[in-house]
């Protein structure tokens, strides 16, 4: 399978001189739905079947970039709530009023911050193995958070000198690159090595973390620092509709995290995944689409021949 290209890329500078690193896929006319990686991960971590989704449902996917991978400026946050800000800059610098996101892994919790920030602008959210908060009065404890919450401060000091030393190991290890994804995948529950029997998404993450490590290799990192603070806003307060897909075999973010999350949020939908792992979200795209797609709201024309939005339409569960 020959795994499609993004249609654009490009670098947006942020007001205060950082750069915002992002790649579209689907048409630029279809319907915004900003896309989170994982972590590690850049904006070509977009399995296969959801590219090609995007084109077929008319969809205009973007992926953007977090802090310090590929073209994106390294910055550490106050906390992660402060993501939202730059996204909201993004979106107004593309034309974009209306967007739903999506976060995979380490993206959940960057998806979940837009949704309570821009709840006029957010029409839906979904969450693919997301984390639940670390730290706070709705943590979650077990799985990966549990390491955040001890790595996160030593990240604080050792993430720039760590920076050159990642994106040189990523390069010596290229040759392995097929042998190491086995002996991560051997690691994993049986879900998730299905996903990683599949050799255009074992492609696309190889290519996506050497693409995104030309520059930068502190994402990554960064994201373990912010995990393990509080995240500046509580799940309870989010308005917007919130779909999380969650595997129940999971051994890096457990069920309980998406199952805690479905209980905070007031307007969420969990669907858990039979035997899934960690990476079972990926094999889902059509689904996540259609869900998000539900909540878009209708549109009429007004007189003039201009949209006017009518309100939204039911997600079922």
């Amino acid at each position: 399978m020959t795994i499609r290209l993004p249609r654009f890329e490009g670098t947006l500078v942020l007001e205060d001189g950082r750069h915002l690193g992002f790649a579209e896929y689907g048409p630029r006319s279809g319907r915004p739905l900003l896309w989170f990686h994982g972590t590690p991960g850049a904006r070509r971590q977009i399995a296969p079947a959801a590219r090609e989704a995007a084109h077929e449902l008319d969809v205009r996917l973007i992926a953007v970039e977090r802090p310090g991978i590929g073209d994106s400026t390294p910055h550490c946050y106050a906390a992660l709530i402060d993501w939202a800000a730059d996204i909201a800059w993004l979106c107004d610098a593309l034309g974009i009023e209306r967007f739903a996101v999506s976060g995979l892994s380490g993206g959940g919790p960057y998806a979940l911050a837009c949704a309570h920030e821009m709840p006029d602008r957010v029409v839906a959210a979904a969450v693919l193995g997301g984390l639940a908060p670390a730290a706070g009065p709705e943590a979650v404890p077990g799985g990966v958070s549990t390491l955040t919450r001890l790595m996160g401060p030593l990240f604080e000091y050792t993430r720039a000198p760590l920076d050159p030393f990642m994106r040189t190991l990523i390069r010596v290890l290229e040759p392995l690159a097929d042998q190491a994804m086995d002996l991560f995948a051997s690691m994993m529950p049986p879900g998730d090595r299905r996903v990683f029997a599949d050799p255009a998404i074992r492609e696309m993450f190889q290519k996506d973390l050497l693409h995104g490590s030309r520059q930068h290799m502190q994402a990554m990192f960064l994201d373990a620092i912010l995990f393990g603070r509080e995240w500046g806003f509580l799940l309870s307060d989010i308005d917007v509709p919130i779909h999380l897909w969650c595997g129940d075999a999971d051994n890096l973010v457990p069920l309980a995290h998406g199952e805690q999350m479905a209980r905070r949020i007031p307007n969420a939908v969990l669907r858990v995944r039979p035997e899934e792992g960690h990476l079972g979200g990926l094999g889902a795209s059509r689904e996540i689409f259609d869900a998000l797609l539900a909540d878009w709201p209708e549109e009429v024309k007004d007189p003039t021949g201009e949209p006017v939005e009518t309100g939204r339409a039911h997600a079922g569960p």
